[in-house]
């Protein structure tokens, strides 16, 4: 069994520090390849959550990644808000039972992430945050299919997230602002790829010390 429901608020609470902590670098990062603005819009939607997280003590798994999924599309902007808005609410149609074990979260995140694909029409290698996720997902459902203990999977899933990163140093970019400098995008890690990470390394912790 994951995290419960009940310690949603918590999870978004890390999620917002680690964010805020680490803005400077993304900023940085966005300022270079795209339109400076993503570490803003993440952060006022987090915040938003942040305000509205007791709502999601009373409620069940689907219903909660319902409402984060609503609330980050309408409250986080640029793509990120809309791709990220996609993710929960694919997972949470998804998702018919309150409980969530590892195997239920590998297929659904899987589920999230290919509708992703679809309202960004990307995939991985074009620089952008599927080439943290799709890795992630497919290191999931690999590994929870096979059984693997918690505390390895975890370790594992973050390893693959700072790799998905590493690799978008190397491509050139073709999607958002981003591919308008051509060539000049390699050498630099895309921003959503790194905040994505951020978010997963820090949720894989908060996993691992809830064992």
């Amino acid at each position: 069994m994951l995290v419960a429901p009940k310690m949603l608020p918590n999870v978004v609470t890390l999620l917002y520090d680690t964010i805020l902590e680490n803005a400077d670098e993304l900023e940085e990062l966005d300022r270079i390849l795209g339109d400076g603005d993503h570490v803003v819009n993440l952060l006022r939607g987090l915040e938003v959550l942040k305000t509205k997280s007791g709502d999601l003590v009373a409620v069940d798994w689907p219903q909660a990644f319902q409402f984060i999924g609503m609330s980050l599309m309408s409250s986080v902007g640029g793509a990120s808000g809309s791709l990220y808005g996609t993710l929960f609410l694919k997972m949470g149609g998804a998702l018919k039972e309150s409980e969530l074990t590892t195997n239920r979260m590998a297929d659904i995140f899987s589920q999230g992430v290919d509708a992703m694909k679809a309202r960004g029409k990307s995939d991985v290698g074009e620089k952008t945050m599927l080439d943290v996720l799709v890795p992630v997902a497919q290191c999931l459902v690999q590994l929870s299919a096979e059984g693997v203990e918690r505390r390895v999977l975890l370790a594992t899933v973050s390893k693959v997230a700072i790799d998905g990163v590493e690799a978008t140093r190397e491509m050139v970019a073709t999607k958002g602002r981003a591919a308008y400098l051509g060539s000049r995008t390699v050498g630099h890690v895309d921003a959503g790829a790194k905040s994505s990470q951020l978010m997963l390394c820090a949720l894989t912790g908060f996993l691992a010390g809830d064992d």
